[in-house]
């Protein structure tokens, strides 16, 4: 799907998305793609989603999720959901919430580099301790346009 950050292409698996990727996209040969179907009720209703989260219309997402990654990853992810539509937290901060010390913030943040769903699950809401924006796999440039986008609404 085309958005106001670049392309998107959604992953569908069992009927709940797997993916959400930014362009330039991976070659298809390093992750198996089945048949585009861009009518699948999932696929159709997280790019419904997706158009309605960019048009500022909704601030939450109702969509079936199935992340792949490890046990750890998945509680990171799991707190990334109850990050609050424009607010932000450090890596420290969820790694404390998950109930480790600071010390943990650097798994956090490799956890939450791994994130296969992000916008979705809101990685980008995720700064550095000092405010700062860091890394983000779609570039720095997408995390601050989706945060611009919870806090103030523009692009």
């Amino acid at each position: 799907m085309d958005s106001p950050i670049g392309e998107l292409r959604i992953v569908e698996q069992h009927d709940a998305i797997v993916a959400i990727e930014f362009s330039p996209f991976r070659p298809p040969g390093e992750r198996a793609l089945g048949e585009r179907d861009d009518g699948h009720p999932v696929l159709a209703e997280a790019v419904r989603q997706l158009r309605a989260y960019f048009g500022r219309e909704v601030q939450e997402f109702d969509l079936p999720l199935a992340p792949q990654g490890s046990e750890f990853a998945q509680r990171v992810w799991k707190e990334l959901l109850a990050l609050p539509y424009g607010e932000t937290a450090s890596y420290g901060q969820i790694a404390v919430r998950l109930g480790h010390t600071n010390a943990a913030s650097r798994a956090v943040g490799l956890a939450n580099g791994r994130n296969p769903i992000p916008i979705v699950i809101p990685c980008h809401r995720v700064i550095g301790a000092n405010g700062a924006l860091t890394g983000y796999a779609g570039g720095l440039e997408r995390k601050q346009l989706l945060l611009g986008l919870e806090t103030d609404g523009l692009f």
